[in-house]
């Protein structure tokens, strides 16, 4: 099966408004189709290789990640690993990278979400978690398009 699981959707906007609102950490809980986002902390404006935000997340408690840009290509290509922002957790958990890759066709933009666990520290975890993934990639997809339209 591998250890990248990705989804597309084809959405009617452009590369650079769809990338614009990925590219704001601020606007994350906006697309998010798994219910888990919910506010950036500690973030830049506007993300950028190297660039580092917090994320308050929830399922089932409270927590929070710690996200590292670590591909970016202005409107095409952004990624960013993410992991627990300290302590003990750090050192055990985390890793997985989200990735989105732009690309420009007839109708608007293709775009492709990936949930890379190659580098997860726990991958035999998180690894049954595919099926699930993949429904929130797809929801994630959808809300991203509601909000690149109407944007």
């Amino acid at each position: 099966m591998g250890d990248v699981e990705s989804v597309e959707r084809i959405i009617a906007a452009p590369p650079e408004v769809i990338f614009t609102i990925i590219a704001d950490p601020a606007r994350h809980h906006e697309f998010d189709g798994s219910g888990t986002v919910r506010a950036a902390k500690d973030q830049p404006e506007r993300l950028s290789l190297g660039a580092t935000f917090g994320m308050s997340m929830h399922l089932g408690v409270g927590y929070s990640m710690v996200n590292t840009i670590i591909e970016f290509d202005e409107n095409r290509r952004i990624a960013w690993q993410t992991r627990p922002p300290n302590g003990i957790a750090q050192k055990l958990v985390g890793g997985r990278i989200w990735r989105y890759e732009l690309e420009p066709v007839d109708g608007g933009t293709r775009v492709r979400e990936s949930w890379d666990i190659s580098q997860e520290r726990i991958k035999f975890m998180v690894a049954p978690l595919r099926g699930k993934t993949r429904k929130n990639m797809e929801a994630t997809l959808a809300r991203l398009a509601e909000v690149a339209t109407r944007a």
